[in-house]
């Protein structure tokens, strides 16, 4: 599987790279820097998805707990960021690497515009052979010092530039068969087929130095996997962490991607956009949608959930509330409530006009395969 890697997405968690003290554990972050730069040296391209920031921030600014109010983390995380990146950039110096720092927003990846600029930066400085060191922009990222979602950003960094593999590193060995912090029987799994099996007996809680979990994890699987891109979860603490998964050695749990690797606008839909409502569907939708590729039209739909203008992104479930797709609206929520159940040939009497057939189109669909 791992033959042909050419680029790579390595995620670093707080935990790996700090102490419990909130400083900075520069051995660690030395050691991950230079099998990092080992790989470039080979002409291998490396994103570097880095976590740290506030706890950097606290140690330099002496506190001894993370601050409760929303702008006293952003404070704390403004100087620990420069603080972060200017250790990264002289360590890689010591291997005559160059970086770059790339802070992102959700808000950034939403805007199809914004999208593809950012895929541009990046993928000009791969070419360039710069490292490019990525983190949210905490400074004004409120989802993620509230949710804690680097894992969530790695995946969505790795499906941007295309990379051939996710390496996720924390402080824990892999996925478990249950919380191995409750349950001593736990197993470790080594490669994981369907994400939904042990998304529940996982377990969500993160350290107190960071704030993201197994959640996010999944979370990040997900979007890794329906990309097409493979993803490890190993310790970020292990001698050769990535130089062992990246020669595809047995360094934690894999999840396997799914064998059709979604297009660039389709990774867009599915996972960069907000949506703001949601679609029911009954079965005969289900199946015109999943097997035969069709568009979703009125007749099909069942229920329906927000407040959604035309061209809003909705989720599409089933009849039990699964999701098994997103795509672009044709009408507003209001709209779909009054068309719903009927056919096309009536929407000008119910609506006074038809723009389109469909609710939504198939080339602004994007399905997600039952697992």
């Amino acid at each position: 599987m791992f033959h042909n890697v050419k680029r790579v997405v390595v995620k670093v968690g707080t935990s790996t790279i700090t102490y419990p003290t909130y400083r900075l554990n520069l051995d660690r972050m030395e050691r991950l820097v230079r099998e990092i730069a080992d790989l470039t040296n080979r002409g291998m391209e490396v994103v570097l998805v880095t976590s740290g920031a506030i706890s950097a921030g606290l140690s330099r600014l002496g506190f001894s707990q993370r601050p409760a109010t929303l702008p006293a983390k952003q404070a704390v995380a403004a100087v620990g960021q420069g603080l972060l990146m200017q250790v990264y950039e002289k360590l890689f110096a010591e291997y005559g690497q160059v970086v770059a720092q790339v802070l992102l927003t959700r808000e950034d990846l939403r805007s199809r515009e914004r999208y593809l600029n950012s895929r541009h930066t990046l993928l000009e400085l791969l070419r360039y052979r710069v490292v490019p060191i990525v983190n949210e922009n905490d400074t004004v990222a409120v989802e993620e010092i509230k949710f804690g979602d680097n894992d969530t950003l790695s995946a969505l960094v790795a499906a941007l530039v295309g990379a051939d593999l996710l390496l996720v590193l924390s402080d824990v060995d892999g996925v478990y068969t249950a919380d191995p912090r409750q349950d001593p029987d736990a197993q470790l799994v080594d490669i994981v087929t369907s994400i939904e099996e042990l998304a529940e007996a996982a377990g969500g809680a993160g350290s107190a130095r960071g704030t993201g979990g197994m959640v996010t994890k999944f979370q990040a699987a997900r979007i890794a996997c329906r990309s097409g891109i493979p993803m490890i979860i190993a310790h970020g603490g292990r001698d050769g962490v990535i130089h062992a998964a990246v020669a595809g050695e047995d360094v934690g749990t894999l999840f396997l991607p799914e064998e059709e690797r979604l297009n660039s606008r389709k990774r867009w839909l599915a996972f960069y956009h907000q949506p703001l409502g949601e679609i029911f569907v009954d079965d005969g939708a289900k199946t015109a949608l999943m097997e035969a590729g069709k568009s979703l039209l009125p007749i099909g739909i069942t229920k329906v959930l927000g407040s959604f203008a035309a061209g809003d992104l909705v989720i599409v479930r089933d009849g039990e509330g699964k999701e098994i797709g997103r795509g672009l609206s044709n009408y507003a929520a209001e709209e779909v409530e009054l068309i719903k159940g009927h056919h096309s040939e009536v929407l000008p009497q119910i609506l006074g006009r038809k723009d389109y057939d469909e609710v939504i189109h198939r080339d602004n669909l994007v399905l997600f395969p039952e697992e």
